[in-house]
């Protein structure tokens, strides 16, 4: 460990480093390959339900019930980590804890079969908590390591580098994989795995060689595990009287339920409900679709920045909802490869313009106040109760209906519900 001053360049970089060490989770396990490999699992044996812990589930929604339960934990714990994070100054051993966690359990995943379901589905369930849980930690270090007119360049920095490392990584096993049939391509997709686990695990440790140990004398207590809770209480006791701000959180809420589910069942989606004509194009379309679902996303973050200037954050949200509402409907009718590229190009469009307006807008909503961090810390756990909200009806429907088409149709009036809010919400602006 060295010990850096706060500001310099060799210390942020450290730290934006992480982005490129973990970001590989998010793209190869939570988005790409692994979605294939779980639908592979099913498809050679000719099944698509399993057994998991006495109940019988459809294998599409027991995904969706794991990742929904995940989600609730991190929503709980992450106001607990934040506390402990900011009283005890420890920051550094939670953050490899929650590290080593994920990446082990990505490691894990390459062991993942039908006959060990029970451990496959925890390595997943850990992996999505080790991500999830370094995140925390790794955010709350931003204002120790750089000055505050240094974060909002060097947090972007992060950001692009987690981009380059995961595609790139994501290339690699796309080489791995493509052009395998049956138990070549399972062992390819295995090892996958097992370099996303160990690229996660061994690029983080030039992060942690460089980040401070932040020591305290403080010890914890009932009133500091509790303290994050403390906080969003007192927030949403602010948000009450702020009557645009709290209409906004309100429609925020309820279209991105949608969003995060969409993103999330994607793949499982186009694995299931698609008609590829082999295996081999059902894996290299599938990740291409990922890739392009990235690439097209920046030039959607773009456009809807432009869009904003002209017409204003809400007006612009309400068009790209209504973009969302003909996505999900028209993902009713798609069946060809062809079909599943088009909506594939139409959801990066409006994924990474929704995701950056609506944070900056909810910014540029907050009253004056020096307490930024609660109120979006508020935001965010928000957003992960919402996704759990999402992901428990899509999996409802998925189960009781038996097709993912349904359910990916129901989610249309989510985003209908949040272009009636947001017209709510512009037409108290007008007002002010």
């Amino acid at each position: 460990m060295m010990n850096l001053e706060k500001g310099s360049k060799k210390l942020g970089n450290a730290w934006a480093f992480y982005d490129w060490a973990n970001s590989v989770y998010s793209l190869v396990i939570s988005s790409s390959i692994f979605p294939i490999y779980y639908g592979t699992l099913f498809k050679v044996k000719g099944i698509s339900t399993v057994q998991f812990l006495g109940i019988e589930f459809k294998n599409t929604a027991l995904i969706s019930f794991v990742t929904a339960v995940a989600f609730l934990i991190v929503a709980f714990l992450s106001p607990i980590l934040s506390g402990i994070a900011d009283y005890v100054g420890n920051k550094k051993r939670f953050m490899q804890f929650f590290c080593v966690l994920g990446s082990f359990s990505c490691i894990g995943l390459a062991f993942f079969t039908l006959e060990n379901l029970t451990f496959g589905i925890f390595c997943f369930f850990f992996g999505l908590i080790g991500f999830w849980g370094s995140l925390v930690f790794y955010n709350s270090y931003l204002p120790d390591i750089a000055y505050v007119e240094q974060q909002d360049r060097l947090s972007a920095k992060g950001f692009s580098m987690g981009y380059v490392g995961s595609v790139l990584l994501l290339g690699i096993c796309l080489f791995l994989i493509l052009g395998k049939e049956g138990e070549e391509a399972i062992f390819a997709m295995r090892i996958s795995f097992v370099l996303t686990g160990i690229w996660w695990l061994l690029f983080s440790q030039y992060t942690f060689y460089y980040l401070p140990s932040i020591k305290s004398n403080n010890k914890l207590s009932k009133n500091i595990l509790f303290s994050g809770f403390k906080e969003l209480k007192k927030v949403g006791i602010q948000l009450s009287e702020n009557i645009v701000l709290k209409k906004y959180l309100k429609s925020f809420f309820v279209y991105s339920m949608a969003v995060q589910t969409v993103m999330l069942v994607a793949t499982y989606f186009g694995e299931q409900e698609i008609l590829w004509q082999s295996d081999s194009q059902r894996t290299s379309g599938l990740i291409i679709s990922i890739l392009v679902i990235q690439i097209v996303a920046v030039f959607g973050a773009l456009l809807t920045s432009l869009l904003s200037e002209k017409i204003g954050n809400i007006k612009t949200l309400i068009i790209i909802n209504s973009i969302w509402v003909v996505i999900c409907v028209c993902a009713y009718f798609v069946t060809l490869p062809i079909h599943f590229y088009i909506t594939a190009s139409f959801v990066g469009l409006v994924m990474g313009g929704i995701q950056s307006l609506s944070r900056s807008t909810y910014s540029k909503l907050l009253p004056e106040t020096n307490d930024s961090t609660s109120f979006f810390s508020f935001y965010d756990v928000a957003e992960k109760i919402g996704i759990v909200i999402g992901m428990g009806i899509f999996a409802s429907i998925d189960q009781i209906s038996g097709s993912m088409r349904n359910a990916i149709v129901f989610l249309a009036l989510f985003f209908i519900v949040g272009v009636i809010l947001l017209i709510n919400v512009q037409k108290t602006i007008n007002k002010i």
